[in-house]
Order: C-alpha cells, then sequence, then structure tokens
C-alpha cells in the first residue's frame, strides 16, 4: 500500500511538472545549434476556418511542438488566398526530425487538439522539404519572447516567399546564379534577403505526413515593412534593365514562374516583417 501512495504521488509530481512546462512561454534560445532541416507548410482551409486554426495552433502547437525539440519559425496568412494558413518549422536534422515529429503526433498536445484542428482543413499535403542552401542561409535565430497564448490579430510588416522551381536537366548550380547575379539586384531595389532554402532530398523519414517528393526548388525569403513596401521594390526591379537581363535568364533554370508568396505574420510568429 505504501509503495501504491508513493507511486501516486510520484505521478501526480509528474503531470504537475509537465503541466507547469507546457504553461511556460518558450523561446528559440533553447536551440543548441543552428537546425538544417526545414518545412513549408501551405495549408488549405475550409472557407471561413483560417482565424479558428490560427487561434488553435498558437494556443497550443507553438510550444507543444517546441517542448519535442522543433522550432516555430513563423506562421501567416496568405494575403492572395483567404483559406489558406502557412508555416515553417525546423529541426536540427533529419534524425532529430523523425524524433521530434513522433514524439509530438503521437502525444498529449496533438491528441487534444488535433479534431478541432483537424476539421478546418481540406488540404495539407502541400509540404516541401528543405535545407539550408548554404551554410548559413537559414533563418537567423530570434531571441525574443514571444506574446502571450492569447494574442490575436497580425504581426508587424510582411514576409514575401519567392519559389523556383527548377529544371532538372540545366546544368550548373542555380544558387551561383542566384548570389552573384540575382540576388544583388534584389537587394539593390531596396529588399535583403533574410534566408535562402534548398529542397531537402533525404527521403521523408515521417511518412505519416507526406512532403512533395521529387520536385527540385530555390526558395527566398524577404521581409518587408509593408505590402507598399513590397510595391516599392517591385516597381524598382521593373524599371531595372538589369533585372530585364537576370529574368531572361531565370527561364533557363526554371521549369514553371516562380511562385510569390506575400505573407502577413500571424501575432505571436517570430519571422516577421519590418
Amino acid at each position: 500500500m505504501h509503495m501504491l501512495r508513493t507511486r501516486a504521488k510520484l505521478a501526480c509530481a509528474a503531470s504537475l511538472i509537465a503541466l507547469v512546462a507546457h504553461a511556460q512561454p518558450r523561446t528559440a534560445t533553447t536551440m543548441s545549434a543552428p537546425h538544417t532541416v526545414l518545412e513549408l507548410r501551405q495549408y488549405t482551409l475550409y472557407p471561413g476556418k483560417r482565424d479558428v486554426l490560427i487561434d488553435i495552433f498558437e494556443r497550443n502547437f507553438v510550444e507543444g511542438q517546441e517542448a519535442r525539440g522543433m522550432w516555430i519559425i513563423g506562421q501567416f496568412r496568405d494575403l492572395d488566398d483567404p483559406d489558406r494558413f502557412v508555416w515553417l518549422r525546423s529541426f536540427a536534422d533529419m534524425s532529430a526530425r523523425a524524433t521530434a515529429l513522433n514524439g509530438f503526433y503521437l502525444g498529449p498536445v496533438w491528441h487534444s487538439h488535433r479534431e478541432a484542428a483537424n476539421s478546418t482543413m481540406v488540404d495539407s499535403d502541400n509540404v516541401l522539404l528543405l535545407r539550408p542552401a548554404r551554410a548559413g542561409t537559414g533563418f537567423p535565430l530570434v531571441t525574443d519572447t514571444l506574446p502571450p497564448r492569447d494574442a490575436q490579430g497580425a504581426g508587424k510588416g510582411l514576409v514575401v516567399a519567392s519559389i523556383v522551381y527548377l529544371r532538372s536537366t540545366t546544368p550548373g548550380q542555380f544558387v551561383d546564379f542566384f548570389e552573384k547575379e540575382l540576388k544583388p539586384e534584389w537587394e539593390k531595389a531596396g529588399a535583403p534577403v533574410v534566408a535562402e532554402l534548398a529542397t531537402e532530398t533525404s527521403a521523408n523519414n515521417f511518412p505519416q505526413l507526406p512532403v512533395r517528393e521529387g520536385e527540385r526548388v530555390f526558395i527566398w525569403f524577404t521581409t518587408f515593412k509593408d505590402p507598399a513596401a513590397y510595391d516599392k521594390q517591385r516597381r524598382a526591379l521593373t524599371a531595372s534593365p538589369e533585372w530585364r537581363v537576370i529574368s531572361g535568364k531565370l527561364s533557363l533554370w526554371t521549369h514553371q514562374p516562380i511562385e510569390i508568396l506575400r505573407l502577413q505574420p500571424t501575432a505571436r510568429s517570430r519571422l516577421h516583417g519590418g
């Protein structure tokens, strides 16, 4: 009987510790080294359900995932699609990805809220598995403490993702073309690049969540004060003769137009404009 009471006390203490840990705000300072694997996730939602999912996500899934070793880089409303939710997360490496995803999706946080979250989604399989294009081109470590879980509305500024779908038959490295020709003109027009990512070619080691395999992409991210600042940069590029030459060269690398995502950060997104 004494042993049973002791076990009950230990179980109660463990539950209290877990609750306290879940309640504490976490920041990206828990990352011990730069992460090398990322996911860009685009969810198509039922009409009118985006803010419902964002509320569920920001109250439960940011800290819930980071407790398992992931880093939630940012969450966004797609300004060009009212029924799309976009977010980014990262992992130390592919092995850490498998461990973290198994821990979260088989754990209590997801189990408690999965039905409510899934009921908002038409499709959640639009996922690109990525890595930094070169060393040091991943997202910078953000150490700011997150706003409270019940924060509402939009975050600061605008984040723009430019997705290049690469031809498999083109010789050479697109990253070299980007660094030497495209990036200087892009930034000259007034928009510093904050991250450069490319396809992670490793096999998906958590097949319960599909990713878009068999594609080669290069994505760069830029932040702006607001949509007007982005429009100003676009006008500067359009007026640039050098940019017109670069745009012509892009067709040699790509098999479809560059996909542009204009992303408004949510209230608790770490990645935001400015």
